[in-house]
């Protein structure tokens, strides 16, 4: 088993090397800043789909959950 931090640097990695590194920055606030049910996110996504596709679709999950919560 890998420590935490070897964790958080490879998740860095990866997402800087699809999103590069603005976007991944932005991913990180984003998920620290709103409230953000990865489990559920993670089981609509299709495997298949591209990483512009992924972002839409978190993006309209999200955008889902503000429509029940005001």
């Amino acid at each position: 088993m890998i420590t935490d931090t070897e964790i958080r640097v490879k998740g860095v990695q990866i997402l800087a090397q699809y999103l590069g590194d603005i976007e991944m920055e932005r991913f990180i606030a984003l998920i620290q800043r709103e409230p953000f049910d990865y489990t559920q996110w993670r089981q609509a996504i299709d495997g298949d789909d591209s990483i512009e596709e992924i972002s839409r679709k978190a993006m309209a999950l999200r955008h889902n959950q503000n429509k029940t919560t005001d």
